[in-house]
C-alpha cells in the first residue's frame, strides 16, 4: 500500500497559469532547477499526454549533472497531472507524483502528492525542502505570465 507524503500551498494566480508553468518547458526549465541549479532547456523534452516521456538534465553547481526520465500517467488540465519521475534513468520508476490544483478564494491550491517509497524521514524531509523551493520558483513564473 502506498504511502504519500503531500505539499500543499496556495499560489495567488489562476490555476490555468499554474498547469501552464508545469507543463510547458519554458517555464519548467526555471522552476524544476530552482535558482540554484540550470535545467538547460535543449536538456528538456516533455511530451505532456498520457503515455508521453519527460527527460531533463539539472546541472548542479559543484559541476556534477543529474539526469532525470519519467513519463506522463493522467493530465486533466488546468486540475491535475500524474508523471512517474526519476533521477536514475532506466530503474522502475515507481509510482506516479501527482499535482492537483484546485481553485481557491485568492488563487490555486497546488498540491504534490509523492510516494514515501523506501525513502527514509530524512530523504522525505530533504524532498518536501525540494517541493518547496520548486513552488517558490512556479510562484515567480506565474507571477511573470499574463492573466488571460
Amino acid at each position: 500500500m502506498a504511502e504519500y507524503f503531500t505539499i500543499t500551498r496556495t499560489l495567488s494566480a489562476p490555476r490555468e497559469l499554474v498547469f501552464e508553468a508545469i507543463t510547458k518547458p519554458e517555464h519548467f526549465a526555471v522552476w524544476f532547477g530552482t535558482a540554484a541549479v540550470e535545467v538547460p532547456r535543449e536538456s528538456l523534452t516533455m511530451d505532456v499526454r498520457p503515455g508521453g516521456d519527460f527527460r531533463a538534465a539539472m546541472l548542479l553547481p559543484d559541476g556534477n549533472r543529474i539526469d532525470w526520465s519519467g513519463s506522463y500517467v493522467e493530465v486533466d488540465p488546468p486540475s491535475h497531472l500524474a508523471m512517474t519521475l526519476s533521477d536514475q534513468p532506466g530503474d522502475d520508476t515507481g509510482l506516479p507524483v501527482l499535482f492537483d490544483l484546485e481553485e481557491v478564494d485568492g488563487g490555486t491550491q497546488l498540491t504534490i502528492s509523492q510516494d514515501r517509497s523506501d525513502f527514509t524521514d530524512a530523504q522525505v524531509a530533504a524532498t518536501i525542502a525540494g517541493y518547496n523551493a520548486f513552488i517558490d520558483d512556479i510562484e515567480r513564473v506565474v507571477a511573470g505570465l499574463p492573466s488571460a
